[in-house]
């Protein structure tokens, strides 16, 4: 696995739904690998002195994607090897050949509703997509297209910790 580490050098894109662990999966998968890794939210909300709910809630969800682009393309500038996506992100296309023109390999965490479901109500964060189990099944559903234009497909089981996510992607990059 060490030599599987250092020779690792493939940027990744994390693609997938709310809740699905994008974040701390990313988080782990910098420590393994011993790299840098940006959370496109959190890299959002430090720069605007808001939260992405926030945002969303006074300026409205057009107004988000577009700064969403704008900051995304700087987290990608920076060239970190690891870039945990927000769930809507993957799904306009500019972001998707933004993704693609600075070579970052996409990875798809995908899950079962319910999965994500649990994780975003045990987050207590506001999320304006997710206000209802109704409104986030919807968004799930309509989401899938896009997220099945990622590169690679990865499957979080209920139970698997973002560290075993994280040592599941090294594996099946490694294949590559």
């Amino acid at each position: 696995m060490s030599n599987l580490r250092r020779d690792y050098d493939s940027k990744v894109a994390l693609v997938g739904f709310m809740g699905v662990g994008k974040s701390s999966v990313a988080k782990a998968l910098a420590v393994i690998l011993h790299c840098e890794e940006l959370d496109l939210d959190e890299f959002i909300e430090k720069s605007e002195k808001m939260l992405v709910s926030e945002i969303i809630e006074r300026k409205g969800e057009a107004y988000f994607r577009t700064i969403e682009t704008q900051y995304l393309r700087r987290a990608l500038e920076r060239g970190v090897r690891i870039i945990s996506l927000g769930g809507g992100t993957w799904t306009i296309e500019e972001n998707r050949n933004l993704i693609k023109e600075f070579g970052y390999t996409t990875l798809w965490l995908d899950s079962s509703f319910d999965r994500c479901w649990a994780n975003i109500k045990a987050s207590g964060q506001e999320r304006p997509l997710a206000r209802s189990r109704k409104k986030a099944e919807r968004v799930f559903s309509e989401r899938q297209k896009f997220y099945a234009l990622a590169d690679f497909r990865l499957y979080v089981e209920f139970q698997m910790t973002p560290y075993e996510v994280a040592e599941a992607i090294v594996k099946k990059l490694a294949l590559r």
